[in-house]
């Protein structure tokens, strides 16, 4: 990474109390947001508990626990999608009270979940920000639940595309370091002491420059308030889905290999199998995983019929695979 090494020294741990770091690191701004009491107050623990049918069981678990946000004085949490997607119940953490939580909503694209709690937990909901006026370089605060001791300062290393191999894809997504023990729907904090991200993966190589340069990634922010009506509304976005496979696929030596097909998906009921490499869609060669992405959502919405060349063995296949709707697969309404 270019000058790294000035990154490198401002990443090491420093022995001085969150409070005290938070206000040399977020400067001026500092006086101006909420204290950090009153911050970390907004973030939450959310446990779900996992329709046995549901599809995601197998990779996720049944029962899975993280940090939410509180956004609105009405118990609104936001999170990340993956720790309450098919979640049958739920229950929220602020401080030593409990209280159980109702699913609101959950978007794929963006990988954002809500929850609400059954009662207004009276803590000041966490501000939103504008992830847009992020930086590279600019000091930045992680929250997960736990108060100042779950905490830690970290510094933007990169804004850049991010490509996941669930048939995933962030324009532009945020990226820390040092990365945070625990970033499942933690706070990314700005200076001004505003919401502009929610925890969403640790990586290896966060400056996207093939380096070991362990951090975080981040879902901007800015991605919610265009549909946050709708997953409050009707639980899911509105208007034409984009088409889903059900396939896993990853990058190596240049070529695109299936690495899993999601059982009963419409990879699998088309006839692609893992270990199959992708090489074409429509005829086209993608170069690489989020061009694959795009020339897919570029066939139709979902129920499309989208056309991918498949090499299986040494026989290049046209293989038409009918997509469908992510949500439409998933076990969002649970019989218990």
């Amino acid at each position: 990474m270019k000058n790294g090494h000035r990154v490198d020294s401002l990443l090491k741990p420093l022995s001085v109390p969150i409070a005290a770091l938070w206000a040399l690191l977020a400067g001026p701004a500092a006086a101006q947001s909420p204290s950090l009491d009153e911050l970390l107050s907004a973030v939450v623990q959310i446990k779900t508990y996992i329709a046995p049918e549901g599809r995601t069981v197998q990779g996720l678990g049944k029962e899975r626990s993280g940090s939410g946000i509180v956004i609105d004085q009405n118990g609104l949490v936001l999170t990340i999608g993956y720790l309450m997607v098919e979640a049958y119940a739920a229950e929220v953490t602020s401080g030593n009270r409990t209280v159980p939580a109702q699913v609101v909503g959950y978007d794929h694209e963006t990988g954002f979940g809500l929850l609400r709690t059954n009662e207004p937990l009276k803590v000041r909901p966490l501000q939103f920000g504008k992830s847009s006026d992020v930086a590279d370089r600019d000091p930045v605060l992680i929250a997960s639940f736990g108060g100042a001791d779950m905490a830690a300062p970290a510094f933007v290393v990169a804004k850049r595309e991010f490509a996941g191999n669930w048939e995933y894809l962030l324009d532009e997504a945020i990226f820390t370091a040092p990365p945070h023990p625990a970033w499942s729907g933690a706070a990314l904090i700005s200076r001004e002491g505003k919401l502009v991200g929610v925890g969403s993966l640790v990586v290896g190589d966060a400056t996207g420059k093939s380096v070991h340069f362990p951090g975080n990634m981040f879902v901007p922010i800015d991605r919610l308030p265009p549909i946050l009506g709708d997953l409050i509304s009707d639980g899911r976005v509105s208007g034409p889905a984009k088409p889903w496979l059900g396939i896993n696929a990853d990058e190596a030596r240049g070529r695109l290999f299936v690495t899993r097909v999601t059982p009963g998906g419409p990879g699998e009921k088309a006839g692609i199998k893992a270990g199959d490499v992708i090489v074409g869609v429509r005829g086209a060669a993608p170069t690489g995983l989020a061009d694959f992405y795009r020339k897919i959502w570029a066939v139709g919405p979902a129920g499309s019929d989208i056309p991918l060349d498949i090499l299986q063995g040494s026989e290049t296949r046209r293989i038409a695979v009918k997509s469908i709707n992510r949500l439409d697969h998933l076990k969002l309404k649970s019989s218990l």
